[in-house]
């Protein structure tokens, strides 16, 4: 399976940044962003402002692994933890 990489630039607290995402990720963070009604560039800043200072990691990674999360939570049945990480 091949995917193209992206790279999308972005303004998140008064500062310009690039992010760079597989096709199925920039489509994925649409999805999610459109099911809670903002926009994807929304959903970047909320996924930005939640990395803690002392591990900032970078934001294509932080979003990658926001998707992933969202989408195991949801596939694990009510009542059952997702896996740590």
């Amino acid at each position: 399976m091949k995917s193209t990489i992206h790279k999308r630039s972005l303004e998140i607290a008064g500062h310009k940044t690039s992010v760079s995402l597989e096709d199925e990720f920039w489509s994925a963070l649409k999805e999610i962003a459109r099911n809670e009604g903002v926009t994807a560039f929304d959903l970047a800043t909320r996924i930005d402002n939640a990395r803690t200072a002392g591990s900032k990691s970078n934001l294509s990674s932080a979003i990658r692994l926001f998707v992933l999360d969202h989408y195991i939570r949801r596939r694990s049945p009510v009542g059952v933890a997702a896996p740590p990480g």
